[in-house]
């Protein structure tokens, strides 16, 4: 999904996304550019951070190109700018920095304690038993289609359409073989980091996304790697909105590893504009 084919100097292209609705999903511009930046990256330096502005919508069935700029270099970090074109339309720029990874003074948040995998894992097939028909439920058959498997902590507040505190934990893994590809886990974890993060912005005004209500899509979003991600276990990531107003939301949320280990943090805001009737 997240293979690269270069197409000339400083350049790759990335293969369409799969089956999910008729717009480029934003988590899989993310991981191809992080992906095309680890393609240029050729001195063992990973991301550890990368800053990204969605500028326009694109379509899911085309192919996209990602031209790269090494912005600066050192020992230590080097910088680039990706930037992400469909035809003649840019929809994508983002800023990667990569570090040699490197001793020194540390220390970390721990995980919250939203009760274990299993606990979520048989809460989910009790509530996806309630609804009933759950192929008919547009938010189940979507992410059944994602590479990413994902087990909500609390399913009826995240897809429920009541109120709820602006709060989610989610455990996610990649459903794809991960390999040693340098900084496929990390583009792994971003793609998940875009799935159903917006909502925490939303969940206090009892809309999702979908709801006719309101224009909802990701303005940008930035994430710091603390440490390699191994992505074919699972995750844990627990989101927080501290903040919604002038038609903006702000998401903030940390991926612990299931040991603890807090792994990235994500930041993304978000378009929550409501429309007139």
């Amino acid at each position: 999904m997240l293979t690269l084919k270069p197409v000339g100097e400083g350049s790759w292209i990335g293969e369409p996304g799969s089956g999910v609705g008729k717009r480029l999903f934003g988590g899989h511009a993310l991981a191809q550019a992080l992906m095309a930046a680890c393609e240029a990256e050729g001195s063992g330096k990973l991301p550890h951070s990368l800053h990204a502005n969605f500028l326009a919508p694109g379509m899911a069935a085309d192919p996209v190109r990602y031209d790269v700029t090494q912005l600066g270099a050192g020992r230590s970090f080097s910088r680039y700018r990706v930037d992400a074109v469909q035809g003649d339309r840019q929809v994508l720029t983002m800023t990667v920095s990569a570090q040699l990874e490197e001793g020194g003074l540390s220390h970390a948040d721990t995980a919250p304690d939203v009760g274990d995998l299993a606990s979520a894992r048989h809460a989910l097939e009790r509530w996806q038993e309630s609804q009933g028909d759950i192929e008919r439920l547009p938010v189940i058959g979507d992410l059944g289609l994602r590479p990413i498997e994902i087990i909500p902590a609390d399913a009826p507040s995240l897809f429920g359409d009541a109120p709820h505190p602006p709060s989610s934990a989610v455990w996610m893994r990649s459903r794809d073989e991960i390999g040693d590809v340098p900084g496929m886990s990390r583009a792994q974890l971003a793609y998940a980091s875009d799935i159903l993060f917006l909502r925490n912005a939303l969940l206090p005004h009892g809309v999702r996304p979908g709801d006719s209500r309101v224009q909802i899509s990701s303005l940008d979003h930035a994430i710091w790697f603390h440490t390699t991600p191994d992505f074919s276990q699972w995750h844990l990531l627990a989101g927080h909105s501290p903040w919604a107003g002038n038609a903006r939301g702000l998401s903030k949320g940390h991926f612990f590893a299931e040991d603890g280990t807090l792994v990235a943090t994500v930041m993304q805001e978000n378009l929550m504009r409501v429309v007139d009737a």
